[in-house]
């Protein structure tokens, strides 16, 4: 089963138990989208309609967060899942925010277009080391000078030991919420197709890639929001 299957199977049942499965939640999506919101809100300001790049959107979590934040966005989701992106469709039109999405792979190139944030949540992790630098080099590519890189992700511990650390809080954290052993069962089995890698090795890499102000802008265990800027005026 790829990725893209894996997450096709939970596409209508899969914002139901976000709430439980990340504990951090409204900090840490919600540190993704002030961290995006500065050119953005830069461009509304100037009388230009601010375009977003979400990798990896799956049913559009993040792009709906951004645009409840910052009305007047126009947002491009990718995602090879077409279930997810069926799911984002319905949500992104019934709050009628202008929207496009593009079915592709992470590894794919990007959607043309020069674009002022692109983000990303819980969806990079799926790549090798070598995956993640290179969409990292693409996504700095694709922002337009000031313009914003956030990822907010599923990072692993830097070492072994706080590794396993990270996933015996998290099991404590989600049980206390409410997540039953089938849900469980079923994250386990999704992350089997897990790759993730620490935030201090992919903070290196978003400055290998051209960035600046890079930082760790919250981290909660395995939860991180991290990202940079592209040179130039905000």
């Amino acid at each position: 089963m790829t990725v893209a299957d894996a997450f096709d199977a939970v596409a209508g049942t899969y914002d139901k138990a976000r709430r439980r499965l990340v504990p951090c939640f409204d900090a840490f999506y919600g540190t993704a989208v002030e961290v995006a919101a500065p050119p953005l809100r830069a461009a509304l300001a100037a009388g230009r309609t601010p375009e977003v790049l979400d990798l990896g959107a799956g049913t559009g979590l993040l792009s709906l967060l951004l645009a409840a934040a910052l009305p007047g966005i126009r947002l491009t989701l990718v995602d090879a899942a077409p279930g997810m992106l069926a799911v984002a469709t319905d949500q992104l039109r019934a709050r009628g925010v202008p929207h496009r999405v593009v079915r592709a792979d992470l590894a794919d190139p990007l959607p043309a277009g020069r674009y002022d944030a692109v983000v990303s949540a819980l969806a990079i992790h799926h790549l090798d080391d070598d995956g993640k630098r290179a969409l990292y080099r693409r996504a700095a590519e694709a922002l337009v000078p000031g313009g914003v890189f956030v990822n907010a992700e599923q990072v692993a511990g830097p070492t072994p030991a706080l590794d396993r650390r990270y996933d015996e809080v998290w099991v404590a954290q989600v049980t206390e919420l409410g997540s039953d052993d089938a849900e469980l069962a079923a994250a386990r089995e999704r992350m089997r197709h897990d790759r993730p890698a620490p935030v201090a090795e992919q903070c290196g890499w978003l400055i290998e890639a051209g960035l600046i102000d890079v930082d760790c802008f919250f981290k909660a265990w395995r939860f991180a929001a991290f990202g940079g800027r592209r040179p130039g005026v905000v």
